[in-house]
């Protein structure tokens, strides 16, 4: 059965319980990156947040916690919340082994509207899942965390597709342009610098874009934003 590249709850079920990176198709090809590239996305996320040992993180759409352990070292505390049943039950068996790292199963954008205890978080992380939110939940996640989460300064959102650079990444026969705008196409809604920064600028936040290095696989096609409270 063919899944949409959006599809996080029941394609990750067709793989090993142990792939997982492949769950969140953090892939090239369908084989799963690198240690060397994840170490690269790691050091990414790490200076993008400007993280500190005392910082509590909120991670929305952390997928089945993989990337989200990197970073228990860190910061005191982590938060990840994802829509996929499966995958949080991935996180909770393999990750949640501390008070302070925890998992739930929670839709991002109804979760920021409704966390009874929002000044606990310092940092935001969202990583390759930013893209595959509807336009209305993108707005909304960035203007709630904004009026809710007095003491978060920081947002980092990773992997993001260049609207500029598609052409770079779909082969040249394929008429791509109905897909850029569509979260549940294969890539998800792909945004130019200047419409993201249009997009946190207009719900409070100011916008700085990162590229990684051109050793990194999707380095060609992508780019990194770190959002900073105005």
């Amino acid at each position: 059965m063919q899944y949409l590249k959006s599809d996080y709850k029941e394609y990750p079920k067709t793989l090993p319980v142990d792939d997982l990176w492949g769950q969140v198709r953090r892939t090239v090809n369908g084989k799963p990156i690198s240690p060397e590239q994840i170490q690269m996305i790691v050091d990414a996320i790490k200076s993008g947040l400007e993280l500190n040992s005392e910082d509590i993180v909120l991670d929305l759409a952390c997928g089945n916690g993989a990337l989200s352990s990197y970073l228990f070292d860190d910061c005191s505390g982590l938060f990840g919340v994802d829509s996929s049943p499966y995958l949080i039950q991935v996180a909770l068996s393999r990750f949640a082994n501390l008070p302070s790292y925890d998992f739930k199963l929670l839709d991002a954008a109804g979760y920021v509207l409704n966390e009874p205890d929002p000044d606990r978080f310092t940092k935001v992380l969202c990583y390759g899942s930013f893209s595959f939110f509807p336009e209305k939940d993108a707005k909304a996640v960035l203007n709630v965390i904004h009026s809710r989460f007095k003491r978060v300064d920081r947002i980092f959102i990773g992997n993001l597709p260049d609207k500029d650079r598609a052409h770079f990444f779909y082969p040249k026969e394929k008429d791509y342009v109905t897909e850029l705008d569509d979260p549940t196409a294969q890539i998800g809604i792909w945004r130019s610098e200047n419409e993201l920064r249009t997009l946190a600028e207009n719900n409070g936040w100011k916008l700085r874009v990162v590229n990684m290095p051109e050793a990194f696989y999707a380095a060609h096609y992508r780019f990194d934003a770190i959002l900073e409270r105005v």
